[in-house]
């Protein structure tokens, strides 16, 4: 099994056209909105956060960054980067079903735009932690794209499972040729899970509700379909 770090990677999963597609990413906007999991409430805090606590933040510096080949920072007219966050749960079907579509953004936008990628499991989902830790481990060995894409090429297999995956999970960081010995001191040590717990408190202080959740230069955005999620991105490049 094998992953790739740029948007090439996207050609080996089922991919959706024109109207049926545009459609589908209609319904994950609606379903996100009125009927995925309210992290929130699940985690028991408000979505400005617990008193005393550090501020959130959308980006991190050690937030990952799917930079496609030849990446020299996006830039438009005003010199700042034109920056498009995620929020996702390698559980989430919603998440999976929108990949390839962000895939072609991640190739038709390269070099223009600096996509990156935050952990945001819920609650509710017996792997999406394990999954994103695993994750995270990978990203230790400079491989959080090849291990996100290998979670999303294996979602069918896994992603409706209620027993915890994490032998399946190393056997994908085997197969990607990791550090074994590595990769099992990263899963074991408490940063990792406190690595991925950050994101998803940063993201229930922002008000992420759901998977996926997208921000663009900081704004919160709900594109109603892939036609007006480009029209966002190039008013964003053209401002």
């Amino acid at each position: 099994m094998t992953a790739r770090r740029t948007a090439g990677g996207a050609n080996e999963r089922p991919r959706r056209t024109g109207s049926a597609r545009t459609r589908l990413l209609a319904s994950i906007v609606a379903l996100t909105t009125a009927a995925s999991v309210v992290a929130v409430a699940a985690a028991g805090r408000s979505p400005g956060g617990a008193a005393g606590a550090a501020p959130p933040s959308l980006v991190r510096w050690d937030s990952h960054r799917l930079a496609e080949e030849g990446w020299q920072g996006g830039q438009r007219a005003t010199g700042e980067p034109v920056q498009l966050v995620e929020f996702i749960d390698f559980e989430c079907r919603r998440c999976r079903a929108t990949q390839p579509f962000i895939d072609e953004l991640r190739a038709d936008y390269a070099g223009r735009v600096d996509f990156v990628v935050r952990y945001f499991p819920l609650p509710g989902h017996a792997n999406s932690t394990h999954a994103a830790i695993a994750v995270e481990a990978a990203a230790r060995q400079g491989a959080f794209a090849e291990m996100a894409e290998v979670m999303w090429a294996t979602h069918g297999h896994w992603g409706r499972s209620s027993q915890p995956q994490t032998s399946l999970f190393r056997s994908f960081a085997a197969e990607l040729g990791l550090d074994m010995h590595a990769y099992d001191a990263a899963v074991a040590d408490p940063a990792t899970a406190a690595r991925v717990r950050q994101d998803f408190e940063d993201g229930v202080a922002l008000g992420v509700t759901g998977t996926p959740t997208h921000f663009l230069d900081g704004v919160l955005v709900r594109p109603v379909d892939e036609a007006d999620f480009r029209e966002m991105l190039d008013a964003a490049l053209a401002s």
